[in-house]
């Protein structure tokens, strides 16, 4: 029942652009210290971004680099890493290799793959972001600051452990196996996949699952190849922004600091959704390929 918990905040879409990092510390089962850094990311702050976690390029002013804080973040992660999704461990991968070093961690567990396990007749599919799940389990934070997130999802994970009877070694084996144990009449069915899940025909991995992603600019592949690793990885594709949306992806060359007219409509109506309070992730090609490819 020892593990660490991690979460980040960027200054913009490229995810290696960290501004903040929120450490909670789990001993044998009780959360002892839970740490929060500001982090100068030497980077421009995405007004979006601001909206978000209030942070700013004079909120950081002074603060340590992220290749000053390395050596201390990596020594919490000889063990078990916790993070809510995957998006946290590329931020912290990309800005690791920003800087020179590689992320070196003994085993990631996301508190998301948890609570779906957990609670299956809640988040099997969607509903497993972390505001909703730490509203559900009673648990008050203030969203969007990393300390803040990181207790959550080390509070998530203990709940779990509470509810099922399993600990941490057992749950690093349970989020390997689909969400829903399959009945012997769902055994007995073909195994065309009609009655599987996108995450049990890729062996139970749902990095992805339940993310509805829309592309805009210019990306490295095509749009079909693009939406076929998003499927493979369990996202539902879509052409255009909605309220359905979680994820946005941009290309590479068109995450930098634009004027308003030279993003695309796209871009301007996912930002305009954000401002609404829709929870909607804007990713640059890069990060997104590497999200799918480790789902």
């Amino acid at each position: 029942m020892n593990f660490v918990a991690v979460d980040v905040e960027t200054a913009n879409s490229d995810r290696s652009s960290i501004c903040q990092i929120g450490l909670a510390v789990v001993l044998s089962g009780e959360i002892t210290e839970v740490q929060t850094q500001l982090v100068d990311p030497e980077d421009f702050f995405d007004p979006r971004n601001i909206r978000i976690h209030g942070i700013d390029g004079t909120t950081v002013r002074g603060s340590p680099r992220f290749e000053d804080v390395y050596e201390e973040i990596a020594g919490h992660f000889r063990g078990v890493v916790v993070s809510h999704m995957a998006f946290d461990r590329i931020a912290i991968s990309r800005a690791c290799e920003s800087c020179g070093n590689r992320l070196r961690y003994g085993h990631w567990l996301d508190s998301a793959q948890v609570a779906r396990r957990a609670w299956p007749e809640k988040y099997d599919q969607r509903g497993y972001k972390l505001g909703n799940v730490a509203a559900d389990l009673g648990i008050s934070f203030r969203h969007h600051d990393a300390g803040e997130d990181a207790r959550v999802a080390a509070e998530v994970v203990l709940r779990a452990c509470e509810n099922t009877g399993l600990d941490i070694d057992g749950w690093l084996r349970r989020v390997k196996r689909p969400v829903r144990r399959k009945s012997k009449t769902d055994r007995r069915k073909s195994p065309s996949g009609d009655s599987q899940s996108s995450a049990e025909r890729s062996g139970g991995r749902e990095t992805g699952f339940g993310e509805v992603v829309v592309f805009t600019g210019a990306l490295s592949i095509t749009r079909r190849e693009a939406a076929g690793l998003a499927g493979l990885a369990g996202c539902n594709v879509e052409e255009s922004v909605t309220a359905r949306t979680t994820i946005l992806v941009v290309g590479n060359r068109d995450v930098r600091r634009t004027g308003e007219k030279e993003k695309s409509s796209k871009h301007r109506k996912a930002e305009t959704l954000v401002r609404r309070g829709q929870q909607i992730r804007i990713l640059r090609e890069s990060d997104f390929l590497r999200l799918v490819s480790e789902s």
